[in-house]
């Protein structure tokens, strides 16, 4: 019984339209889904994926009128995102070119990276990946050979290593392989692994106790969700939740999957979730993204809820 690797991420923004450009624009990503929050319809939830939309790919924005993060431990803290080795060159130059803060390339955990953060500080690393097939979107900006191929791996920061490894070693099945030193001087990070590992299939666990504790704003990572194939094997891990006496939210129907979160010991929100059936189930393929879409137990009041929302583009 195994997880097999990062299904998305989701992050909050305090500005939807320039968050849409930064992501589209600047990273060249493909915007694969215009809809809102299903737990408060006044936000926008934006997805934002490779060229196919395949889940390992999403990066998602919540638009909520809030301050900057405040740092801290307890909080998913750094965002992979991984490139072929050879396009680190040309993102470091992107990346000054708009004006971000960007570190330099370097080897860490025995891979090529480049940390930077977005407009809103929000903090990624670029990740040089393994080998593999790449699913390109045809209008981006960012050549096909540069694009971004996906998410991974996520590094959460804990203030005690102990409780949070049980979950992910006893109720979540991860493989714990290794350790470095923390690249910002503060802990130790601990790598555990899904299914067939790789980048697209680690977190990583910076223990940094003598941090404070963060506050979620704009720039946050709100919560990081992992994949299971289809709803049975949902099922099976709702089930292993309530064995090991883990409080969920049970199971949630959010129609392009279907999710289970809970919160791991060190307070940061987990989300198992589908990769069934997908963004092109209520749209086709080739304009997914382009239009506002909403899942059918919210079209009745598709006139209210785009009436609360700004335009994007």
């Amino acid at each position: 019984m195994q997880l097999t690797g990062i299904h998305h991420l989701t992050a909050i923004t305090a500005d939807a339209p320039a968050n849409n450009r930064f992501y589209t624009e600047t990273l060249g990503m493909r915007r694969v889904k215009k809809t809102v929050n299903q737990d408060d319809t006044s936000a926008y939830h934006l997805f934002f994926a490779d060229g196919a939309g395949r889940p390992g790919s999403d990066l998602t924005f919540f638009d909520w009128p809030v301050a900057p993060e405040r740092r801290g431990t307890h909080s998913i803290s750094r965002t992979g995102l991984r490139v072929a080795e050879n396009s680190l060159e040309y993102w470091a130059k992107r990346l000054r070119d708009a004006d971000l803060t960007v570190g330099e390339i370097a080897a860490l955990d025995g891979r090529a990276s480049l940390d930077f953060e977005d407009p809103e500080g929000q903090r990624f690393r670029l990740i040089a990946d393994q080998p593999g097939t790449a699913h390109p979107w045809d209008r981006s900006p960012v050549p096909a050979s540069y694009q971004i191929r996906g998410l991974g791996p996520i590094t959460i920061s804990v203030p005690d290593l102990t409780a949070t490894d049980l979950i992910l070693t006893k109720v979540m099945n991860m493989g714990k392989l290794r350790e470095y030193a923390s690249p910002d001087g503060v802990g130790q990070v601990h790598v555990y692994s899904m299914g067939d590992g790789g980048p697209s299939a680690e977190l990583h666990v910076a223990v940094q106790p003598d941090l404070p504790v963060a506050r979620q704003g704009a720039g946050a990572v709100h919560h990081v969700a992992f994949r299971v194939p289809d709803v049975p094997t949902l099922h099976t891990w709702a089930q292993r939740l309530n064995d090991f006496r883990v409080p969920s939210s049970g199971e949630v129907e959010r129609y392009y999957f279907r999710s289970l979160y809970f919160r791991e010991p060190g307070g940061n929100l987990f989300e198992i979730a589908t990769d069934t059936p997908g963004f092109a189930v209520d749209e086709p393929f080739e304009t997914m993204g382009e239009s506002l879409s909403l899942p059918p137990f919210l079209e009745t009041r598709r006139d209210q809820i785009e009436a609360g929302l700004k335009p994007l583009d």
